[in-house]
């Protein structure tokens, strides 16, 4: 029985090898089923032993041909046919309706009376202090394309400011007039205007109290102040030659100080492929004389003539805007024989990050500034008339900042930038140099005179404006600055910390107003007295602090009718009789009452 199994097993063998061109599973299919059944019918028998059975077969492999499949195989078969055209009718039939529209009626819509502009107005109003403010502007349409005007304004005070021992009065008249033409391809202005101002040396200091009577009426503190200027623009559209601006101006004062500054810039444009190259120029001469000194006779004279060139390429798309350039000066001092050479840069970078959400911006600038005794006076008007005039070499200010709006009544702006002056004028008092009758009015250390150094200034601005509609607007900003002087103690009078509040508003439609705040911070003076001029080893210097101080305004006014509104103003509302300068209280809480016509000649 066993040889019979195994005879059997050599046989499935032998099948196996005959099948192998039949497919794979029939051989071995045939071999498992006959040895599962010979399992089964034999597993009672004895062990017949192990037996090896070795099957050698010689493999040859081949490689068969590939077939590519096309992409768009072509189907040639009975279902596959031929789309039909599809046409599409209306098929209309007529349906009797009784419906009968209503005749359309256009809505009503109010309308909005027209706001009556007038051409000329004028403004009268008193307070206490016996203060006056009056002011009259007048325009004239002399043809469709010329129209003339004139502006006159006075504002005076009587004084009486509290504790002052000389008088504090002040005027303030001005008359600006000018004419302007618009003609298709060139517009030009023609500007003219005079000035008196009459201010008071009243800023003695504490020793003064115990002065006699004969001495402070012996002291004459007034000083006038008497300027007239012309001057003009001209435009030019489709022109190389841009725009040209010109001012003329004359100064003089009552101790025959004199002054005459002459300033003309010419702008240029060429346009580029994709950019724009733009060449400024200025041209600035000023001369001008004191007769005095201060405790000193002989006249001090000043002449310079600073002429520059400003080339700049612009860059503008719809993102980002760049100006590259720079300024170039030749700067004459012809008093002293001196000529000097000066580069400044001009470059200014913007780029809109998110729309009008947030704009990036900064840049390097620097130009030569030329002081003028008539800018002395504007910014402080207690200023002696001995003073050395020169101008100041502003090397660089690079700045960069973010600006945008918040949401369409909200913008934003912060600021930050760091520069660096060389010969940047400060005010500091002049030197007191005891009791005399023989002393001008300017001469009892009552008056300012200008030094120079070179400062490095730090300063970071922000500033916030809500203008929720033209019932409301309000705006708040605030400036720090940080001085680095090399030769003086303190940057004199410059204040560290600067604020500011400001609104308008309208309460009903005829009743409107506005209310602004102002903050200073604290500020530095030098007050010297004794010894000769430019004897430190005879002179006592103090540094002295003037305290920071918040000036409150407000003003409300009310229409009577399209012509006239009365107004009234509140100005220092918080009393305090602060200092602006060393010595010089300004006036307590002012009010003042006035009223505006409107009216056509």
């Amino acid at each position: 029985m066993q040889h019979k199994q195994v005879k059997n097993m050599q046989q499935c063998f032998s099948n196996i090898m005959a099948t192998a061109f039949l497919p794979k599973w029939t051989g071995a299919t045939i071999c498992i089923l006959f040895f599962f059944s010979s399992t089964t019918l034999f597993g009672q028998e004895d062990d017949l032993g192990s037996e090896v059975v070795n099957i050698v077969k010689p493999y040859t492999p081949t490689i068969s041909d590939a077939f590519k499949v096309k992409e768009t195989p072509v189907l040639n078969d009975s279902i596959t046919t031929a789309k039909k055209k599809v046409e599409y009718s209306i098929f209309s039939v007529p349906v009797a309706s009784t419906f009968t529209p209503a005749k359309g009626k256009a809505t009503a819509v109010e309308k909005v009376k027209p706001i009556k502009l007038y051409d000329n107005y004028a403004t009268l109003g008193f307070g206490n202090y016996t203060s006056i403010l009056g002011e009259l502007y007048s325009n004239f349409e002399i043809s469709r394309t010329d129209n003339a005007g004139f502006f006159f304004k006075h504002n005076s005070s009587q004084g009486g400011i509290d504790g002052v021992l000389l008088d504090d009065k002040f005027y303030d008249t001005s008359l600006d007039a000018n004419y302007t033409s618009r003609q298709r391809d060139v517009a030009y202005r023609l500007d003219a205007g005079v000035s008196h101002q009459l201010f008071n040396w009243y800023g003695l200091n504490e020793e003064f109290e115990t002065a006699s009577d004969e001495l402070l009426e012996s002291i004459d503190s007034s000083q006038n102040y008497i300027s007239g200027y012309v001057g003009g623009s001209i435009s030019v559209e489709d022109s190389y030659f841009e725009k040209v601006s010109a001012t003329l101006r004359y100064l003089t004062d009552s101790y025959s100080s004199s002054e005459f500054n002459a300033r003309i810039q010419p702008q240029f444009q060429f346009p580029l492929s994709d950019m724009t190259l733009k060449v400024g120029a200025d041209f600035d001469y000023l001369t001008g004389s004191f007769d005095k000194g201060y405790f000193l006779d002989g006249a001090n004279q000043y002449s310079f003539l600073n002429a520059g060139i400003i080339p700049s390429i612009d860059y503008i798309n719809n993102d980002l805007t760049v100006s590259i350039g720079a300024a170039a000066y030749l700067g004459l001092d012809s008093e002293n024989s001196n000529t000097d050479f000066f580069i400044y840069p001009r470059l200014a970078v913007s780029y809109r990050l998110i729309d009008e959400l947030l704009i990036a911006y900064g840049g390097a600038e620097g130009s030569l500034e030329q002081n003028t005794y008539y800018n002395f006076k504007e910014e402080n008007p207690y200023v002696s008339p001995t003073l050395l005039v020169a101008p100041t070499s502003a090397l660089y200010e690079a700045f960069g900042g973010l600006k945008g709006k918040l949401s369409n009544s909200v913008g934003y702006n912060v600021r930050a930038s760091y520069g660096k002056d060389e010969n940047k004028a400060l005010f500091r008092l002049n030197r007191f140099g005891g009791f005399s009758e023989a002393n001008e009015g300017y001469e009892n250390g009552n008056s300012f005179q200008v030094v120079y150094d070179d400062i490095k200034t730090l300063s970071v601005f922000g500033e916030l404006k809500v203008e929720v509609s033209n019932a409301f607007t309000l705006g708040v900003n605030a400036s720090y600055y940080n001085y680095n002087t090399q030769v003086e103690m303190e940057a004199w009078n410059l204040p560290e910390l600067e604020a500011s509040v400001f609104s308008t508003f309208s309460i009903t439609e005829k009743l409107y107003g506005g209310a602004s705040l102002f903050f200073v911070g604290e500020r530095k003076d030098l007050y010297t007295e004794g010894g000769p001029l430019y004897d430190p080893i005879s002179s006592v210097a103090t540094e002295i602090t003037l305290d920071a101080y918040v000036d409150a305004n407000v003003h409300l006014g009310y229409k009577v009718s399209d012509r006239l509104s009365v107004f009234v103003k509140g100005s220092n509302l918080l009393s305090d009789s602060y200092e602006k300068w060393a010595n010089y209280k300004v006036q307590s809480i002012q009010g003042l009452l006035g009223a505006t016509y409107k009216f056509d000649w």
